[in-house]
């Protein structure tokens, strides 16, 4: 199966997946494998490994018999391909786009066979495409609890140029030594056909690892003539019969995997004549082994004798592998058992063991079972397998829950029941692994199921902080243990979703409002004392910071993160004006939860971003706060090379360290560009660097004098993105003087309105200025005015979207007259609408009056969630690092699972048109996508970050993916409006599970 989980480059590419045809599940020898079916940053194990077949050449039987060929050319034209998505996580099974093939098996009521994988366990929505380009939708029908296949159901009406056929299922010729062909077809733009035969009918099922596993059935194997393949692909002889269903595949091996069609053909019979599929279960899975193992676990020569007698080609019995605790089985039933007889017939294969279980659900079977030699008659009730697999989901604080099921309690040999945390995000984005987690407790309470887990969490106000216990199910010994937020306010409803195989979709209802906060009390506490190291003022300083966490419910401005956790200091106790990074308060629309004295926790909210200079100011309410913090007293005087200074930090274990340190670096930095995905980045700021080795492991700090008096913030500024995907963070010195003229108009009341120069300053010598055409009058002039530091600045970068003045390759001599060799001294734009400057241009002196441009709109302040993609306009880092605006829709982050995966609407994208119509700004394409009925595609025109562009076409999907929008409203208790679309009418309130965590910011290289 081939997934689009990989973020395309920013080049051109077309609008829809790729036509090559689509892999199976695959393994390795070892049955170990451990890959990613998506590789994206926190992606879920799905147990199986995609491998792409563009790598490898299609396998076509080549020198087929006119009879063979005839047989393919009937095939073909009842073989699919589908297109699909699971929408979040279920299960076992994370949120997915991909492709992969059927078959139909009724035309008349449009029925395909394809895998269970593809069915999904969890909210599917697909299409498929015949072998003549029409497209159709499917709907889930059935997927079965445990084998790997599944049936979808399309409109056969719908197909209006080609008559709908459909291949007959006949396990029974399933043989081996037969010829066999895998057909996998992709739109018919690529048809792939393996030769293999059949040389194995009774083989173990594979097993892929962690995540869906099938077993309790035979797999038949072929020595296929390629490990290439399609999940779902049918497995035809030469009269053209399906006579297995692909499924897998061995990566060392040239053999393929293909699952029985003796309990799907049972499944469709009773799909076909309205009756439930039943399946039962005593919870126990088998493995299929030979004779000679089975009497090294006590086979008795007596029963030996009577197998080999009743089936004389048979070479194995099945042994009890798993027995699950609390099961029917357990206490009857012990692993290494023989099973030898059922009802009082003698069993050596799986399909007869699920005849006998499926057609008594609710009922009692004997079973005759060998453990060491002795036989053992025994009487167990039937269970339904249906039950034990979850078919609801429940949605609360961002993440989503059910109970856990037989597939992962199979997998680790425990009881079937607990509640699973399928989608751990939101408040129960827990450390550590991504998936696996049992919730135990919440607020102290038992959750022993999900409709007790529905009692306590419905019962827990907005805004709380509980215990949570829990256990991840690779580690059942370990018990943790965690304080969580509980939020209630931006995902507002808790949900429940449960299974309509009628229909094919999921339903939605509301079950429980949020609980209003409770108001906090003020709360009392004292911070450590550091007596041992040797610096009397870094007491009084740890009384100046406190910790900050931020938590963001959707992804904004290309920040790669859902939350973020650092320290900030103090600036004014009294008003509660606390300076941060913004690397850890990237934007406002987020939640923001401050520590003080690692005892009390209260509320912030943002007051300010600095544009430029990557700081943030928050702020909370001093009267909740009865611990004796310390405005920290901020320098006004630039700390200089060389100078001695106390460095205080916090390290990645949140500890105070101190150090007597020296300044070893002032600069101008230039942090590096991101280039998959803009985002905020500090420019036109001297950084400090300090000759201590702690400054690298600390990402929060200040660097402080002997009285304590705070020379400079030490913060973490977020750089670029490696090959390898990681964030690269650089930790550097930021002087105070900078901030004092911002945080004096806060103390004031007053939210600093700055201006600012939309350019970007780069460093350069006299060496190079000589060549530009600088003089030597004004050479000597950097040289009176910076002894230190004989250096000019040249324009880098010009932003878009504003006219300007300055042109890149510009070199800035003076400003109002003072000449200009310090960073420091472009501060005065902040507070001027003209700035008089002297610059060089083409070798030319020229003095020029330079506008400056308000900062007031560079914040983003409205944002649009489509089709899973977050729309806004292009945030400041775009604008400082493309040269052409095309239009004011940027394409952010988009949801996995969501349309604007599986038709590649692809962060760093422009939309600029639909259906034709120029579309400028979301007021424009809101008021045109609104017209659009829901489930019909519409065309986007796009134009890439790299100025290409193309168009592309994405279905509507607003019963998963509801058109939604957050609008800053300093109004609200959020501090941003939240609306839902309903065609053209809104209503509040954000219904949808749509997660930070979930979303990818990334335009891909």
């Amino acid at each position: 199966m081939e997934t689009n989980g990989e973020s395309r480059a920013k080049r051109k590419y077309p609008g829809s997946p790729p036509a090559d045809r689509p892999t199976k599940h695959l393994r390795d020898d070892s049955f170990g494998t451990d890959q990613d079916e998506i590789d994206l940053p926190g992606g879920e194990e799905l147990g199986f490994v995609a491998l792409d077949t563009r790598l490898l050449p299609p396998a076509v039987a080549t020198h087929d018999s006119a009879e063979w060929q005839k047989t393919i050319e009937e095939v073909v034209r009842n073989v699919v391909s589908i297109r699909f998505c699971q929408t979040c996580s279920f299960d076992t099974e994370s949120a997915i786009t991909s492709e992969a093939t059927g078959f139909i098996v009724d035309a008349e009521r449009g029925y395909i066979l394809t895998n269970r994988h593809v069915v999904c366990a969890g909210p599917f929505w697909g299409y498929c495409v015949f072998d003549n380009h029409e497209e159709c939708d499917v709907y889930p029908v059935y997927r079965d609890p445990i084998h790997d296949f599944g049936i979808l159901r399309f409109d056969p009406k719908a197909i209006k140029y080609m008559p709908v056929g459909a291949l007959q299922l006949r396990p029974d010729l399933a043989r081996v030594g037969a010829e066999i062909r895998v057909v996998g077809n992709d739109a018919g733009e690529k048809l792939s056909i393996l030769s293999g035969v059949i040389s194995r009918v009774d083989r173990n099922a594979p097993d892929y690892g962690d995540g869906y596993n099938d077993f309790n059935t035979n797999y038949i194997q072929a020595a296929a003539s390629a490990s290439g393949g399609s999940s779902g692909s049918p497995v035809v002889n030469i009269d053209g019969y399906a006579v297995a269903l692909q499924a897998g595949g061995s990566i060392e091996a040239a053999t393929d995997y293909f699952l029985p069609l003796d309990r799907p053909l049972r499944a469709l019979e009773c799909i076909r004549n309205g009756r439930p599929v039943t399946r039962g279960t005593i919870q126990t899975q088998w493995l299929t082994k030979p004779f000679d193992e089975c009497r090294r676990v006590g086979l008795s020569p007596e029963w030996e004798a009577a197998v080999r007698k009743g089936f004389p080609k048979e070479i194995g019995m099945l042994v009890a592998e798993v027995v699950l605790p609390e099961g029917p089985a357990h206490g009857h039933i012990e692993e290494g058992d023989i099973l030898i007889k059922v009802n009082g017939a003698l069993i050596t294969k799986f399909v007869d063991l699920d005849e006998i279980l499926d057609n008594s659900v609710g009922k009692k079977v004997r079973m005759l079972v060998e453990r060491g030699g002795k036989a053992m008659d025994i009487e167990l009730d039937v269970g339904d397998l249906h039950a034990i697999t979850p078919d609801r989901f429940l949605t609360v604080c961002g993440a989503s829950f059910h109970d856990l099921s037989y597939q992962s309690a199979r997998l680790y040999a425990i009881p079937v029941r607990g509640v699973y945390v399928c989608e751990p995000a939101g408040s129960f984005r827990f450390d550590g692994m991504d998936k696996g987690w049992i919730i135990e407790s919440l607020d102290n309470k038992k959750t022993p199921n999900l409709n007790e887990f529905i009692e306590v969490v419905g019962n827990i106000p907005d805004r709380s902080r509980v215990v949570a216990t829990y256990r991840h199910l690779r580690d059942l010994h370990t018990m943790h243990t965690s304080i969580l937020y509980i939020d209630r306010h931006w995902t507002t409803k808790m949900r429940m979703a449960v299974r309509n195989d009628v229909a094919g979709l999921w339903d939605f209802s509301d079950i429980a409002d949020p609980k209003p906060p409770v108001p906090l009390a003020p709360s009392s506490a004292q911070f450590i004392r550091l007596d041992n190291v040797g610096y009397p003022a870094a007491s009084d300083l740890v009384r100046s910071f406190v910790r900050i966490s931020c938590v963001m419910p959707i992804k904004l401005d290309g920040f790669p993160r859902a939350r973020k956790t650092g320290f900030g200091l103090v600036v004014d106790a009294e008003k509660g004006l606390v300076v941060v990074s913004r690397a850890v308060v990237p934007y406002d629309l987020c939640d923001i939860s401050i520590t003080v004295a690692e005892s009390i926790v209260v509320e912030g909210k943002v007051l300010f971003l600095h544009p430029l200079q990557n700081y943030a100011v928050v702020q909370y309410d001093p009267a909740l706060v009865k611990a004796p913090v310390q405005s920290a007293r901020l320098s006004s005087e630039h700390i200089t090379q060389g100078a001695s200074a106390m460095f205080l930090g916090f390290n990645q274990n949140l500890r105070v360290v101190v150090a007597k340190t020296s300044v070893t670096d002032i600069t101008t930095v230039a942090v590096p560009a991101n280039s998959s995905a803009p985002r905020y980045r500090a420019i036109n700021v001297d950084a400090i660097t300090v000759d201590t080795s702690l400054s690298g492991q600390c990402g929060s700090g200040v660097l402080a004098d002997a009285d304590g008096t705070v020379q400079a913030l030490w913060l973490t500024y977020l750089g670029e993105r490696t090959h390898s995907n990681k964030d690269v963070e650089y930790h550097l010195g930021l002087a105070t003087p900078s901030l004092l003229p911002v945080i004096r108009q806060l103390q004031n009341g007053i939210i600093p309105k700055l201006r600012m120069l939309n350019v970007e300053l780069h460093l350069v010598h006299m060496s190079q200025v000589r060549i530009m055409g600088v003089s030597e009058e004004w050479i000597r002039k950097v040289e009176q005015d910076n002894p230190e530091r004989h250096q000019l600045f040249m324009v880098r970068k010009v932003e878009c979207g504003h006219s300007q003045t300055l042109e890149e390759g510009d070199v800035i001599l003076s400003i109002n007259g003072k000449v200009m060799t310090r960073i420091t001294e472009l501060d005065v734009m902040y507070d001027h609408e003209y700035l008089d400057m002297v610059v060089v241009r083409n070798c030319e002196e020229m003095m020029l009056r330079v506008p400056t441009v308000p900062t007031d709109d560079l914040e983003t302040d409205r944002a649009v969630i489509f089709c899973g993609a977050v729309l806004h306009r292009p945030h400041h880092a775009v604008r400082q690092q493309i040269s052409t605006l095309h239009s004011e829709i940027y394409v952010s982050a988009r949801t996995r699972g969501s349309p604007a995966y599986q038709y590649q609407l692809v962060p760093t994208n422009f939309i600029v048109g639909v259906n034709g119509v120029k579309t400028s700004d979301l007021d424009s394409f809101l008021h045109e996508v609104s017209k659009i009925p829901d489930n019909t595609y519409l065309r986007l025109r796009i134009i890439t970050f790299d100025n290409i562009p193309f168009v592309i076409t994405i279905k509507k999907n607003e019963h998963y993916f509801p058109t939604m929008e957050f609008i800053k409203d300093p109004s609200e208790p959020c501090g941003w409006r939240r609306q839902t679309y309903e065609g053209r009418f809104t209503h509040a309130g954000l219904e949808s599970n749509i997660l930070a965590e979930n979303m990818d910011e990334l335009g891909g290289e």
